[in-house]
């Protein structure tokens, strides 16, 4: 049965996916982000029950998967192979029979896909696997997260931003987890770091597999050295499990905190987390000057980061697969 995390990223997601990976019953690769990346370019296609269209879909979609920082695999996808296994002629179905072909390769029996912007695409997911299909809903507390991603090459820079964007995030899981408890299972970053053999545990028996005591040490495997090479966003991914909690009561500055308290403290509160700058306020508490010059900051310290900050090892990794993204943008104008 396929599973896909769903959650923020900065939350621990690869760390989670290389303790799952650990399992001969899954495989669990690096995401190339398919949904994320794909589904906004989706109108370039047309029709897609054109065949040409919906082969040019599946090159694509392989092209980006072929590119991805943490490889996959040392040979191309056949094209003929994937286009076999699509049970329709969806982006779902192109990203379902590529990860079924990479779960038989491995000699798993279901596969993990770990982007946690999944949660972006919910409804579409569970309408298209008709609800055989699993979640795993991945949080951590959203002040050491928005620590994580103003030192991180992807995501928002400013804090009002940040908070902002990890706040709807929270509400579109927890919503969805109170109305499929069925189907999803809640891992607190926390707690996976501070005991993880109950939490593995707990999640084992959720998906019907066995515990496999290598879980509990992911960074010896593989998977996790080739991660951790691979861009800087993952270089602890190789060591043991580190606790990385509450940085935020030393690290944010209190302006900071109250701003990121105000925005999202309904979501803090829900996941246990206690506000410490006061009672939550929603943006409420801005003006809209206030939201403007929040967000023209954002725009200024992404660029700077990205100019002054960003790891060029880093960017070098990214670019094959951002250079697909964009030469699909070209042709389309090209026409």
């Amino acid at each position: 049965m396929p599973i896909f995390m769903i959650g923020t990223q900065r939350s621990g997601s690869n760390l989670l996916r290389l303790m799952l990976h650990q399992s001969p019953d899954l495989v669990a690769p690096h995401p190339p982000h398919i949904l994320q990346k794909m589904r906004p370019l989706l109108p370039l296609y047309g029709d897609l029950d054109d065949a040409d269209r919906f082969n040019l879909l599946v090159d694509d979609v392989c092209r980006l998967v072929e590119t991805n920082p943490v490889a996959w695999r040392e040979s191309p996808f056949d094209r003929p192979h994937i286009l076999q296994r699509c049970k329709d002629r969806s982006l779902l179905s192109v990203l379902a029979a590529i990860y079924d072909q990479h779960m038989c390769d491995f000699g798993a029996r279901d596969w993990v896909c770990k982007s946690l912007a999944n949660v972006h695409f919910l409804d579409e997911i569970k309408a298209h696997f008709n609800g055989a299909v699993r979640f795993i809903y991945l949080y951590r507390d959203g002040r050491d997260v928005a620590l994580s991603f103003q030192k991180a090459v992807v995501g928002e820079k400013h804090i009002y931003s940040i908070a902002r964007q990890w706040h709807e995030d929270q509400q579109v899981a927890l919503a969805f987890c109170r109305d499929h408890a069925d189907a999803a299972f809640r891992v607190a970053y926390e707690e996976l770091t501070d005991d993880p053999a109950p939490v593995i545990r707990g999640l084992c028996d959720f998906l019907g597999i066995g515990f496999n005591r290598d879980m509990l040490a992911p960074h010896s495997s593989q998977e996790a050295a080739a991660t951790s090479v691979a861009g800087d966003l993952w270089s602890n991914v190789s060591r043991p499990i580190l606790q990385n909690s509450q940085k935020f009561r030393t690290q944010m500055p209190p302006e900071s905190l109250r701003i990121f308290e105000a925005v999202a403290g309904d979501s803090l509160r829900a996941l246990g987390y206690e506000p410490v700058s006061g009672p939550p306020a929603g943006d409420g508490a801005f003006s809209a000057d206030d939201i403007a010059r929040f967000e023209d900051e954002n725009r200024r310290l992404k660029e700077r980061f990205m100019r002054d900050n960003a790891d060029s090892a880093d960017l070098k990794n990214r670019a094959p697969q951002e250079e697909v993204v964009q030469s699909i943008r070209r042709r389309a104008a090209d026409g």
